[in-house]
């Protein structure tokens, strides 16, 4: 396996990092500097891990999934959402330790296989600080071939017989997104956030609000109104997104219908090398 030639330490981070908040008593998420990663699965049980956090946090995620599951008790595989840094960040450092297979969307398998890198994080987009330093964050391919596998394409999981996978392209080519119909679980990946993630202030404190995905690595803004479209017929009634607070209820059934009724106003930016043009 071999590491991106641009991993390095991103020194950012929230008021919630290192916390890890159980939802259910199967499903916990754990806040690595700005980005959340899901445990699924009973402490002490067989689970899986969705997402790998940020650059040089493996240490770190190890040490936090120990300490729900236990030091002999690697996951059964791990799930990836999509490849950007935040998300992929420490995942050598993981499969190496744990050894096991590591399943996405085929589309990510460019940005996962040292193929292709993704584009250039924009810098030039309308937003906040997080926006104006993203031609910072490291967007060069990993290299996981020996241990990547297809997500399976009838949408099931592996490992996780109760839920399904949901492409959601926008944010990346191959995001997806994962689903428990029984309780209505939902964890949306960057298709939409729960924090705006251009600003630094709202980042800090993790304020809770429905907001589209990041504007600085979004490159198709009418497949990100899709996906969002898409999951919110899902009428989930939890949700753990890729960055913020879980929400659950009221907040997120309003949240999401008046992010989709003013799409174009609060997600879409008014300008950006990805912007539609009128």
């Amino acid at each position: 396996m071999k590491q991106s030639d641009d991993n390095r330490l991103i020194p950012m981070t929230s008021v919630d990092s290192g916390k890890l908040r159980e939802v259910t008593a199967d499903v916990a998420y754990y806040t690595n500097q700005i980005v959340n990663l899901v445990f699924i699965g009973q402490p002490g049980d067989s689970w899986v891990l969705v997402d790998a956090g940020m650059p040089k946090s493996g240490t770190e995620i190890i040490e936090a999934a120990e300490a729900r599951f236990g030091t002999a008790n690697p996951p059964a595989a791990i799930l990836l959402t999509h490849g950007h840094f935040d998300h992929i960040g420490s995942i050598i450092a993981l499969a190496e330790h744990w050894k096991v297979p590591v399943y996405a969307h085929p589309l990510e398998f460019p940005y996962l296989t040292g193929a292709q890198a993704y584009p250039e994080p924009d810098a030039t987009v309308e937003g906040g600080l997080l926006a104006k330093i993203a031609a910072y964050y490291p967007n060069e391919p990993i290299d996981i071939r020996e241990v990547l596998q297809p997500l399976p394409a009838d949408g099931t999981v592996p490992g996780l017989p109760d839920w399904q996978w949901i492409h959601v392209p926008g944010h990346a080519p191959g995001q997806v997104a994962f689903f428990r119909k029984s309780d209505q679980l939902l964890l949306a990946a960057d298709a939409f956030v729960t924090v705006q993630q251009d600003s630094l202030y709202k980042v800090l404190v993790q304020k809770t609000e429905v907001c589209g995905p990041p504007v600085y690595f979004t490159t198709d803004w009418k497949a990100a109104h899709e996906s969002v479209l898409k999951l919110a017929g899902l009428q989930p009634e939890t949700v753990i997104s890729g960055h913020g607070t879980a929400m659950t209820g009221t907040a997120l059934r309003e949240g999401l219908q008046e992010l989709l009724d003013h799409w174009n106003e609060v997600a879409v930016p008014d300008y950006g090398k990805w912007v539609p043009k009128n």
